[in-house]
């Protein structure tokens, strides 16, 4: 099969492990480039802020990076000072094994919050990791997954100046998704030069329009971090703005939005993908409040799982979602179904829209008929299995205590 991942640009390598921090999955992945890159990076907006995540925020905001170390099964996250010191151990054992500096290497964490992170097994296994980097990404995406049913990967090519540039990523999420800047973890590499000021430009802007425009279950999590290295591999002139830099973002949206469906569609229990298009409304604002409102709303994600067609809880949600809103201009359609009208049921259309809600897939498209304002939202049902998943989390991450 074809890497679609992280190693796709010229220059990275990739390796994943169990090094011991779970009872048996792979739980260790080092990505590491050959030439020193430009780095940017989002972070959770969450005030409870895992240490890897304060640890990498310092090494982003110098500008460049090496390499990124990751673990899962262990969040690394309320764990006090202990904790900070783990984060920069990390660190400093994956740049001793590779030749560069501490303060070049990316920490991330995922997994289970308030335990002390395992160092044992990391003191042993990250070396071990960095000894078998290669120009593979699967066994890497592999080791970042918690809850996850699967590895999550894109991967794309585009051509600036006469030189090809690639870009690959890798992600994991399947609960606890919500946009606060970041919604997950997610590496990004690209062998394009590319300044790190050019670089979170547009890693922000590819974000804001795709993992910021997904929600699974309303929770944001303590260790949300999207990260994105740019060496320079394939040569050519250095991206600094204009059409090549346009080019260049168009690009990177295309594989942060394929990661970010990705993650959707592996919500924790999920059946079913919702699209939630709001047009009409009085601001872009008021559009993102109302489709949010919806897409995390209890009552409408349960009836969307059961294919039922309450367009009641639709319109109470809608209605409480601090947004201007005139009932009487409210249509609500499901699929092809039109089941609300100048906010009225309309009562003939309610099998065509069970029938809508029966599929794998749903269009849900709210007009409020007071502007020019739109937002889009991805998000799933709420199921049983979502419940089970998240009631018995601790005792089945199959993380050694």
């Amino acid at each position: 099969m074809t890497d679609r991942g992280i190693t796709v640009p010229l220059g990275f390598r990739a390796a994943g492990i169990h090094s011991g921090i779970k009872r048996r999955r792979a739980d260790l992945a080092i990505v590491a480039s050959d030439f020193p890159c430009a780095v940017a990076g989002v972070f959770t907006t969450n005030r409870v802020k895992a240490a890897p995540v304060r640890y990498s925020l310092e090494v982003v905001g110098r500008g460049q990076a090496q390499a990124i170390v990751a673990n899962s099964g262990n969040a690394n996250a309320c764990t006090g000072a202990q904790g900070q010191r783990d984060a920069a151990e990390m660190a400093r054992l994956a740049a001793e094994a590779l030749a560069i500096r501490p303060q070049e290497v990316l920490v991330a964490s995922t997994g289970i919050i308030g335990q002390p992170l395992p160092m044992e097994a990391l003191r042993t296994g990250i070396p071990r990791a960095c000894a078998q980097l290669e120009r593979a990404g699967a066994p890497a995406a592999e080791a970042i997954l918690t809850t996850d049913s699967g590895p999550k990967t894109a991967s794309t090519t585009l051509e600036v100046g006469g030189s090809e540039l690639r870009i690959g990523g890798m992600a994991k999420g399947a609960g606890m998704i919500h946009p606060r800047l970041a919604t997950t973890l997610c590496f990004l590499t690209t062998d394009a030069t590319v300044s790190p000021d050019c670089l979170d430009a547009v890693l922000r802007g590819a974000v804001a329009r795709s993992f910021n425009r997904i929600t699974v279950d309303g929770d944001t999590s303590t260790n949300d971090c999207i990260l994105i290295l740019a060496n320079g591999a394939a040569g050519g002139d250095p991206i600094t703005g204009g059409a090549a830099l346009g080019r260049f973002e168009a690009s990177l949206h295309e594989v942060t939005s394929d990661l970010a469906e990705q993650i959707v569609r592996d919500g924790e229990g999920a059946t079913k993908v919702v699209e939630i298009r709001v047009t009409g409304a009085a601001s872009d604002a008021d559009a993102e409040r109302v489709a949010y409102r919806l897409a995390n709303s209890l009552l409408v994600k349960t009836a969307l799982h059961g294919a039922e067609p309450n367009w009641g809880r639709m319109m109470a949600a809608l209605g409480s979602a601090h947004a201007e809103v005139s009932e009487d201009l409210v249509q609500i359609h499901i699929g092809s179904a039109h089941v609300v009208r100048n906010g009225l049921g309309v009562a003939d259309s309610l099998s065509a829209a069970t029938a809508e809600l029966l599929g794998t897939e749903v269009d849900l498209h709210i007009e409020l008929g007071l502007g020019e304002g739109e937002a889009a939202v991805l998000t799933c049902d709420l199921s049983e299995e979502y419940v089970r998943i998240n009631g018995s989390y601790a005792a089945e991450s199959g993380v050694v205590s």
